[in-house]
């Protein structure tokens, strides 16, 4: 069986957890399937979208229990391992906002734990209206750290303090309103709804949404005056693009752009 599927449509590459039983647990096996699509992504100049989505009654149910708990058989109780594997969850975590392609997740039944942080690694989410999310390791004494970091960085800090101290889970539709995701949808139009907006995305100057992804999160860590300063550099380097200048002058004429690496 192929744990993480891949399927193309034009220039959006569609990528599906597929391992049900496990509630497409982030195993060791499925870790390393996504780094390798990471790694592969970022040479595919003609992808311009990647959607991630899961298969049966969930989006990712978090890290691989099973996996955690058999690693404390080892002489040092599992540390060296579990110091790896979450190195490896971190590098998956920010290979996706490294990617040049904007990545879509496309959630559904629960995202929980370290799969609520996929979700919030990803650039944009959009979910069906009977999604459950939460960061709910400390429910088994286990307190979400590493997602932590994601989470924190979507939503506010008070209410992201809540979810992981209380290990409460929230509705699709009060994960849109936090900012977790960006829409709730009903659950027979989840994935129509994710490919009219990867379609909307991938119909822009793939140049320009490459420079403008990289940006806004290199800004995001700056202070305001140096986040001005480095985007006001990456503006002028936008408009001496070639395609750029075509787009803009196709505006003026009132006619569609003639891009050349679209």
């Amino acid at each position: 069986m192929t744990i993480l599927r891949r399927h193309d449509t034009g220039s959006i590459a569609h990528l599906v957890m597929n391992t049900p039983q496990k509630l497409n647990a982030l195993s060791d096996e499925m870790l390393a399937a996504l780094q390798t699509q990471i790694d592969s992504l970022h040479k595919e100049s003609t992808i311009k979208v990647v959607v991630l989505s899961g298969v049966g009654k969930g989006f990712c149910a978090g890290h691989d229990i099973k996996q955690m708990n058999a690693a404390r058989g080892e002489v040092d109780g599992g540390k060296a391992y579990y110091q790896d594997l979450f190195a490896r969850c971190t590098a998956v975590m920010m290979g996706l906002q490294s990617l040049p392609q904007v990545v879509i997740a496309q959630v559904h039944g629960i995202a929980t734990a370290a799969g609520c942080q996929l979700v919030a690694s990803c650039d944009l989410a959009v979910a069906s209206e009977n999604t459950k999310f939460g960061v709910n390791g400390v429910n088994i004494g286990l307190f979400c750290s590493t997602p932590m970091v994601a989470l924190s960085r979507n939503i506010p800090r008070k209410q992201a303090f809540e979810l992981l101290t209380t290990g409460d889970f929230i509705s699709a539709s009060r994960a849109a309103d936090l900012g977790l995701i960006n829409r709730a949808v009903p659950v027979g139009e989840l994935e129509s709804e994710a490919l009219k907006l990867a379609t909307t995305i991938a119909s822009k100057l793939s140049t320009a949404v490459k420079i403008g992804k990289r940006a806004f999160y290199q800004q995001l860590q700056m202070p305001l005056d140096q986040a001005y300063a480095y985007t006001s550099e990456v503006i002028v380097e936008n408009l001496l693009d070639q395609d750029t200048v075509e787009g803009m002058e196709a505006f003026a004429e009132k006619r569609p752009p003639n891009w050349q690496v679209d």
